[in-house]
């Protein structure tokens, strides 16, 4: 017989699939390859960090068996957290913004996780912060470990083990350069590594949506005050201690309008349903394809579904409500 010893041991060794009609209407001659994580059990990429984190954290003794995971996140690191601990007898304790999709809020209810719902549009430092509201409740809740993506080096850790292999023996090592939009940081930035020590002229793209800081701050040092977008799961209003910003080549911006419409051309003419910060990977990688030779190979990291958006950016109503064109 042929199985899992559980749900977690599923992740990874998501596919290839190279993105052909997009490719052709931007007049891209090179390969262009989607990593799709939305195949994951718990629908992203998220689900490799987070579970070998938490391994880690319980191999070592931080976690005790029956104790409670806490973790700020934008849905889907909270869906990963939420699985793991349904399927393994822990109890999940998960803080979000308010502009989190409703599918991705049930999706962490549905797998048993206590959920405190934060303002958006407050301070980084606020106490009503969901990171600072999360920091909080680990104060509060005794013996209880605090994944903390955002400043925790092992999300780098995490993708320089498992996801920057996969990605280099999937392509044989031909891989010429990696794009990904960055939220903590930890995916492009474990991988970055991974790659880089493998082919130093592997080059590393990000894509980072308008009023996010790392724009600016990898360009020259400045830090912009930030603000506000809708894309979900990219950006950020601090500098996290999960990213390393110097693997990283080139990064650049994107508004949600260019998310919504790449990811919604991606449903309709590749068949493949990813959310908005896929859209924008894709965005930024279909641009940076057009600087490049015939023979290079460059991977893009889908990072979740768009079932989990179907309520928001495949609604033409909501896009409607929010001033987007559709």
């Amino acid at each position: 017989m042929s199985y899992h010893e559980d749900i977690c041991s599923t992740i990874g060794n998501t596919p290839l699939v190279k993105i052909r009609n997009l490719t052709a209407e931007a007049g891209v001659t090179c390969t262009v390859l989607a990593k799709l994580e939305f195949m994951n059990p718990g629908g992203s990429v998220k689900d490799r960090m987070a579970v070998w984190v938490i391994e880690d954290a319980v191999a070592s003794g931080l976690l005790k068996p029956g104790g409670t995971i806490i973790e700020a996140t934008s849905g889907n690191t909270g869906a990963a957290v939420a699985m793991y601990a349904a399927a393994n007898g822990y109890k999940a304790l998960i803080t979000a913004p308010d502009k989190t999709s409703p599918e991705k809020l049930n999706t962490m209810r549905a797998f048993g996780a206590e959920l405190v719902v934060c303002p958006t549009e407050v301070p980084a430092d606020s106490p009503d912060n969901y990171y600072e509201t999360a920091k909080r409740l680990h104060s509060e809740t005794p013996g209880s470990f605090f994944l903390e993506q955002y400043q925790n080096v092992k999300n780098i850790d995490a993708h320089y083990d498992v996801t920057g292999p996969e990605i280099w023996n999937q392509t044989d090592g031909k891989i010429t350069c990696l794009v990904g939009g960055i939220g903590t940081g930890g995916t492009v930035s474990g991988c970055a590594r991974y790659l880089k020590e493998q082919n130093a002229s592997v080059e590393i793209v990000g894509a980072d949506p308008y009023g996010s800081i790392y724009y600016q701050y990898h360009k020259d040092g400045t830090l912009i005050e930030p603000s506000t977008y809708l894309v979900e799961g990219i950006g950020e209003d601090m500098i996290c201690k999960s990213i390393d910003l110097s693997v990283i080549d080139k990064i650049y911006q994107v508004n949600d309008q260019e998310c919504f419409d790449t990811a919604r051309a991606m449903t309709r003419k590749e068949g493949i349903f990813a959310g908005g910060s896929s859209g924008a990977a894709v965005k930024v990688a279909l641009e940076h394809a057009k600087t490049l030779p015939a023979e290079a190979v460059v991977v893009v990291i889908l990072t979740d579904s768009g079932m989990k958006y179907v309520s928001k950016m495949y609604d033409d109503e909501w896009m409607k409500e929010k001033g987007l064109k559709f």
